[in-house]
């Protein structure tokens, strides 16, 4: 016979895992149960109603619970063993519509999750070409900044990458869009990047030959510190490191711009390491470092460090740079999933 149980506030009606065969009824109460999402590793918490069952799948599978069963506050449950609750179902056809219904749901929203990381596990597989879509998709939206974003952490990461050169296009292209918030689109008139930009997909808003929103010509160009910067990251991806170096020294000494000096020192930093000069790397950003405590590439920057001393096979110290930059960065940040191959890498050998 089916049980009435009563359960107090903060009481655990079972665990995650456990092996249990008991089907519940919540008759009063509140019942909480928390799972992991497949998606995104995320505790996630779903309210069992009154007058619902649950436990209902490991109990008729007799598989190990996927959730925990956390009482909110004092709950009476009828519990049912499998034969009775099968017994009770077969006996009330609005029962068996009802939970078809639930796991109905269930089970889209489990094949949407499954989709999702599907797609995520393809993209990493090629986390290159995963990035250079990003920022694509973000270019053809319209969203500049996070194309810019993109596209120049593709070019940190993937410096002689299959679309390195595209991905230099693209950046010039979203800043000559992001200085006029969208309000033109390329002509025939523009430079050729901003037309390979518009053919592969770029949907910019059109303008009439009668607009009074014309561009200046210091808005249609780059800058020049900022063409100089970019054809510098071009050389280093074609691992031209000397060259590039004296391009950002260049940038540096001209003092010009303070968003392209500090980008610019970053690169000198990356230019030495690239060039194996692992003292002079660490000693430029230790530097850099000091000079721009809130500098956007400051993990990054410590990570070169760090690898520096793993070249010069002092391990110890390595790992400790590796290490900070794992209380600095979160855990789905690609430094951090760096430091932590690299830690592993280290305490294997």
């Amino acid at each position: 016979m089916p049980k009435a149980v009563e359960y107090k506030a903060n009481s655990i009606v079972y665990f995650k895992g456990d092996n249990n065969d008991r089907v519940f009824l919540l008759k009063s109460g509140k019942v909480s149960l928390k799972y992991n999402d497949i998606e995104t590793g995320q505790e996630m918490y779903d309210l069992i109603q009154t007058g619902e069952f649950f436990g209902v799948k490991s109990a008729l599978g007799k598989y190990p619970r996927e959730e925990t069963a956390m009482v909110l506050q004092d709950s009476n449950m009828i519990v049912f063993s499998v034969p009775e609750f099968e017994q009770v179902v077969l006996n009330n056809t609005r029962i068996i519509m009802k939970m078809l219904k639930v796991f109905s749901n269930q089970l889209r929203r489990i094949q949407k999750q499954m989709r999702n990381v599907l797609s995520s596990d393809e993209q990493a597989v090629n986390p290159e070409a995963g990035l250079f879509k990003i920022g694509e998709y973000y270019l053809k939206m319209k969203r500049y900044a996070q194309a810019l974003y993109a596209f120049r952490r593709y070019l940190t990461y993937y410096p002689s990458g299959t679309f390195s050169q595209q991905a230099l296009l693209n950046i010039e292209a979203a800043e000559r869009y992001a200085k006029t918030q969208g309000s033109t689109a390329p002509t025939s008139s523009q430079p050729a990047y901003a037309q390979a930009a518009a053919g592969g997909g770029l949907d910019a808003p059109q303008t009439s030959t009668t607009s009074t929103q014309t561009i200046s010509a210091s808005e249609e160009e780059l800058s020049a510190v900022a063409q100089k910067y970019y054809n510098a990251v071009s050389l280093f991806s074609q691992q031209k490191y000397r060259e590039a170096l004296e391009e950002f020294k260049s940038i540096v000494t001209g003092g010009q711009d303070d968003e392209y000096i500090a980008k610019s020192l970053f690169e000198i930093g990356r230019c030495l390491f690239a060039m194996e000069m692992y003292d002079k790397c660490m000693g430029h950003f230790t530097t850099m470092i000091q000079r721009y405590p809130k500098h956007p590439d400051l993990v990054e920057a410590l990570y070169y460090v760090g690898s520096c001393y793993e070249k010069k096979n002092d391990t110890e110290k390595a790992k400790n740079f590796y290490k900070k930059i794992l209380s600095m960065s979160s855990e789905d940040a690609a430094v951090n999933r760096k430091a932590r191959k690299a830690i592993r890498i280290i305490e294997g050998s």
